[in-house]
């Protein structure tokens, strides 16, 4: 069986591809189509995951968010990254949010091991609809996070889901 082909988000008005990290590379033709796509580098395993599925509307975020800020407080994260992870988490929620076809549900998986926190979230989502990477939500994603991916998967009939990532560093609490 041959690999699934995935699509990176198109870049914004930037150049810089789907996938951003600290020191991003500039979009070239080759790198719009991939059989990997631009998950959050070394997801943590099974053991140190937490997944959640929301109904794919904008009532269920306090969920999210609520999830997302016990988790960083529980790792010991300062206030400051408490309430980073949690504008991240509700960016990327609201964004696959607006995406989303009539009934689908968001699936979240928060990973909690190693030295950083990291949050995927995908949706199955309208026929071309895709995140707007040149937006100021996006902008935010890039400033608070280390890593910020985003995918687009082909499903059965012609359907497909997008897929956001985000890892942030771990931060010890200040007691």
């Amino acid at each position: 069986m041959g690999a699934t082909r995935t699509r990176r988000c198109p870049a914004g008005r930037s150049g810089v591809r789907g996938g951003h990290d600290r020191n991003p590379a500039p979009m070239t033709e080759s790198d719009d189509l991939g059989t990997g796509g631009e998950h959050a580098p070394d997801f943590p395993p099974v053991g140190e995951r937490v997944e959640l599925r929301v109904p794919a509307s904008l009532a269920n975020l306090p969920v999210v968010r609520s999830v997302a800020g016990t988790l960083a407080t529980l790792l010991d994260q300062d206030l400051d990254a408490v309430s980073d992870l949690i504008l991240a988490v509700d960016e990327v929620c609201s964004t696959l949010i607006g995406l989303a076809v009539p009934g689908a549900t968001v699936d979240c998986v928060f990973g909690v091991g190693g030295p950083r926190v990291s949050f995927e979230a995908s949706v199955d989502a309208r026929p071309g609809a895709v995140p707007d990477t040149s937006s100021f939500g996006w902008q935010v994603l890039t400033t608070l996070t280390q890593h910020v991916g985003c995918e687009v998967r082909p499903g059965p009939g012609g359907s497909h889901s997008v897929c956001i990532s985000i890892v942030r560093g771990r931060t010890a609490g200040t007691g």
